[in-house]
């Protein structure tokens, strides 16, 4: 939602509520906290003005630092891409890869955004005014830019520039699409000053905080304008220390309405979050002056091949014939099965090459018989298995985190604060295409299992992280410096971002909540845009009835509410569940088991062999109103949700899962 001086005031004074009963208390199961990681860059300058009361553990220093063989292990898989794709090839993307001076690379990025229309002669008034209507002073300011730039390059072409954003801001439509004025200078460094989330940087600074939190009811770009203008306060005299092996842990606190992940939003609510995503991304690299150049892919002559060198898209495409709604290809599927099989065990698993000969033969034979079910695994080494699973994501036409994104995911390694990187990671995230996005989660959830079993197959996290950090961030397709300047520290920096991947990627898979309010918002708006396409017929109307319809107070007394139950063959119909204010899902979805599924009329649960049921793993869902459809977390409080959302259903369903089994 927009910042005004009231509602940013109010907003971080709720957060600071919660910061602190946080910091009274233990961790609560429904916290998601893990260890933090140090980025080794910061851990050499964090060495002048820190020192530890005692020396690290031989343990202790090897998961700060590479060791020889993780270094010697990184630069045997660059020789390794170089002789697969060839030093001409990737010179060939670097002479290719200059920044367009036509503008297009800004008109593709505000098509990206859900921009257009501000640049297309076609565009109303009044659709520029909703699109724009949930943006924050810093993410318009990205807009801005960006316009800028096109307008610019435009006029050198004799094109008439489009209108500025301020002027669609300051229109009668965006007036009445935008109740609260739009947040500008007034959120001074005084006022930062005084609120909870100034004040725990500064306790931060000190030295003195044990636990980082990661914020995300208030916008990254916006955040990290607040950080900026902090350490601009004269009465800020300590020097900031810089990220160390002593970072407290990071907990991401639930609110009110859950967590949301990405999977339990609808395709087209999604759309709308990778919009408003790369808008605060580019925010957010804007105010830390971050690289985002972005590439696009070469054409590229696909192989005739069914496995490797496909694009995902098309596997996946020719995979959901044989399994509908999987979300991974079924070849990578088995091949990480087998591995968590066979290979989580064995020593120096990723690391240990396989047999050259045996991985080309096991590739052909791969590729012949996979999809006729003549392929077997008994005999397949788990160190050719690993060898073929980094081939299998190098041989992608297009890189993984994808051309577009590839440099900023590598340009996170020069952000300073661990916070502003998760931030940038978590939005990048969110930016991948589907795809793309479901094939990361499931490589780093295999990579987190390898860390896990550390004491048998002595991989580390930096092991791991330093392994697989080129598999990812070396392509042919994009120009990329990982491996210029000093060894060491490039090797540390590459492996840093990787290892924040699998380090956080629980963090990493959650839509901030600013983003759904800012959806909700944005649902909202295109709902009720018909309004204001003639204000010469609303104000006669206006004239002849005045208006007198007020807001719905928010209900805060007890109520019933009644549920759409949609479980298949089992059960259908509806339940009355009455709603208090301590009424979470889980509590729902307790009445809704003990009243239809479990009981002896309507329970069809499937049978075990031992006779005992096994009933459907149901979800509340959250459908229509300023929502496309939202699968609900358990801890969603339901009174808040109606007051939030009070024209949407709410149905009971089988909850669905893809790709791997849960």
């Amino acid at each position: 939602m927009p910042w005004g001086k009231s509602g940013s005031a109010a907003l971080l004074l709720l957060w600071g509520k919660a910061i602190r009963q946080a910091k009274t208390r233990d961790p609560s199961p429904t916290e998601m906290s893990v260890e933090p990681w140090a980025s080794p860059q910061d851990q050499a300058a964090a060495e002048h003005t820190y020192r530890p009361h005692s020396l690290p553990s031989q343990d202790q220093e090897q998961e700060r630092h590479p060791d020889k063989q993780c270094l010697d292990s990184f630069w045997n898989e660059v020789e390794t891409i170089r002789q697969g794709s060839g030093e001409a090839d990737l010179d060939h993307g670097r002479r290719h890869s200059r920044e367009s001076e036509d503008g297009d690379q800004e008109e593709q990025w505000l098509t990206d955004a859900g921009l257009s229309t501000l640049i297309s002669e076609d565009g109303e008034d009044v659709d520029k005014a909703v699109l724009l209507s949930t943006l924050t002073r810093a993410q318009a300011q990205a807009v801005q830019r960006r316009l800028d730039s096109y307008t610019i390059s435009r006029r050198q072409k004799n094109k008439t520039p489009p209108r500025d954003v301020r002027d669609i801001f300051d229109s009668p439509i965006s007036a009445t699409l935008l109740p609260e004025p739009h947040c500008s200078d007034d959120l001074s460094m005084a006022s930062v000053a005084k609120s909870p989330l100034s004040a725990m940087t500064l306790e931060h600074q000190r030295g003195a905080a044990k636990e980082e939190f990661l914020i995300t009811d208030i916008a990254y770009c916006e955040q990290a304008a607040i950080f900026l203008k902090q350490a601009k306060f004269p009465q800020n005299n300590t020097q900031h220390k810089k990220e160390d092996g002593t970072l407290p842990r990071v907990i991401c606190p639930k609110c009110r309405l859950g967590v949301t992940r990405i999977q339990d939003l609808s395709h087209a609510d999604m759309k709308k979050v990778r919009q408003l995503a790369l808008i605060d991304m580019t925010a957010l690299c804007d105010i830390l002056e971050v690289d985002v150049k972005r590439h696009k892919t070469g054409k590229r002559k696909i192989p005739e091949s069914t496995l490797f060198g496909v694009p995902l898209a098309t596997m996946l495409e020719n995979d959901q014939k044989l399994k509908p709604n999987t979300l991974i290809p079924l070849f990578l599927q088995k091949l990480l099965t087998f591995l968590e099989k066979k290979g989580m065990d064995s020593e120096g698993i990723l690391r240990v090459p396989g047999s050259q000969f045996r991985t080309k033969v096991l590739q052909e034979n791969l590729e012949t018989n996979f999809y006729t079910e003549r392929f077997s695994w008994d005999d397949v080494s788990a160190n050719d298995a690993a060898a073929l699973l980094k081939k299998f994501i190098r041989d992608l036409p297009e890189p993984l985190l994808t051309a577009e994104y590839l440099n900023t995911f590598s340009s996170v390694r020069d952000i300073t604060e661990l916070r502003q990187k998760l931030h940038m990671l978590n939005l990048l995230i969110l930016l991948l295409p589907e795809p793309n996005r479901n094939t990361l989660k499931a490589l780093l959830e295999f990579l987190s299992k390898v860390v896990s079993r550390e004491r048998k197959n002595r991989m580390n996290l930096w092991a791991v992280a330093t392994i697989m950090a080129p598999n990812l961030f070396l392509h042919k397709a994009v120009p990329i410096r990982l491996t210029d300047g000093p060894e060491k520290g490039q090797v540390e920096k590459a492996a840093d971002v990787m290892r924040l991947l699998i380090r956080y990627q629980d963090l990493l898979w959650m839509i901030p909540n600013f983003l759904v309010s800012q959806v909700r918002r944005l649902n909202e708006n295109s709902n009720r845009r018909y309004q204001f396409y003639d204000r010469r017929f609303k104000n006669l109307l206006k004239k002849i009835q005045p208006e007198t319809r007020e807001k719905p107070e928010k209900i805060k007394s007890e109520m019933r509410r009644s549920v759409k139950v949609q479980v298949g063959d089992i059960v259908s119909g509806s339940l009355e569940f009455h709603l208090n204010i301590n009424s979470r899902t889980a509590d729902l979805l307790e009445q809704f088991q003990r009243q239809y599924i479990r009981s002896p009329a309507n329970g069809k649960g499937k049978m075990r062999r031992n006779g005992s049921a096994v009933f459907p793993d149901c979800a509340l869902y959250e459908v229509g109103g300023n929502i496309g459809e939202h699968c609900l977390d358990p801890d969603t409080h339901l009174l808040d949700l109606y007051n939030s959302n009070p024209t949407g259903e709410w149905i009971i369903r089988v909850k669905s899962y893809g790709g791997r089994a849960p």
